[in-house]
């Protein structure tokens, strides 16, 4: 996270290089801009994306490919300077393949994003998030 501590001195570059040699090495791209707390673990972190204005708390785990992203890339350098990325609280778990989305999206404490999942609003305290069991056709070959 040095390259956190850069960022908010506004260190032109070096940031950023930073980023991309860690990207390059893990398959991980973390903005230097995102907020992060203490014991955040990412386990096979391949794929996994945070953008520069997510606020992550304590204690969060997450899962390989899962994206805390903008909810609208069309207006991209158009919302430079808002919160474009959701907050994560403390305690949550988030598992493969989630994807959370948008600077006003909130997942609070104590909650667990299943597999998958796609989430563009609030999340209430002490819930389990899970797509409905989708019905799977079996096929003769």
């Amino acid at each position: 996270r040095v390259a956190h501590i850069l960022f908010e001195k506004k260190v032109p570059y070096i940031p950023r290089i930073m980023r991309e040699y860690a990207h390059s090495r893990t398959g991980i791209d973390i903005h230097p801009g995102a907020k992060i707390g203490k014991y955040f673990f990412i386990d096979h972190g391949t794929g996994t994306v945070i953008g520069e204005t997510a606020v992550i708390g304590d204690n969060v785990r997450i899962y390989q490919n899962v994206t805390i992203g903008a909810l609208s890339l069309g207006r991209g350098q158009l919302l430079k300077g808002t919160k474009r990325h959701p907050t994560i609280k403390d305690n949550v778990t988030i598992y493969s393949g989630a994807t959370i989305l948008g600077g006003n999206t909130t997942i609070n404490s104590n909650v667990t994003i299943g597999a998958n999942a796609f989430v563009t609003e609030d999340v209430e305290e002490n819930t389990i998030v899970l797509l409905k069991k989708s019905d799977l056709e079996h096929i003769k070959k």
